[in-house]
C-alpha cells in the first residue's frame, strides 16, 4: 500500500477532513493534499506527528505499521 494512501486510510478512520488532520499536525491544508494525492511525502517531523496522533487515538496497529514501513 502506498504512503498516500495509508495517510487518506489515516484521517478517515480519525473522521477527520484533510483541513482537519493538518491543523492536528500542524501543517498546511496543502501539504496533507499532496501527501494524499502522492505529489510529495511528509517530512520526519509531519510522518512522527502523524504515528504519535494515531497512537493517541486508538488507530488500528496495523495502519501504523503501515506508516512505519511505507516509502
Amino acid at each position: 500500500m502506498e504512503l498516500s494512501e495509508v495517510i487518506k486510510k489515516v484521517r478517515l478512520e480519525l473522521s477527520l477532513s484533510q483541513e482537519g488532520l493538518a491543523r492536528e499536525l500542524h501543517v498546511g491544508f496543502t501539504s496533507v493534499n499532496r501527501w494524499e494525492n502522492n505529489h510529495t511525502k511528509p517530512n520526519q517531523i509531519a510522518r512522527h506527528a502523524l504515528i504519535e496522533l494515531c497512537k493517541n487515538n486508538n488507530i488500528k496497529p496495523e495502519l501504523i505499521a503501515l506508516l512505519l514501513k511505507a516509502k
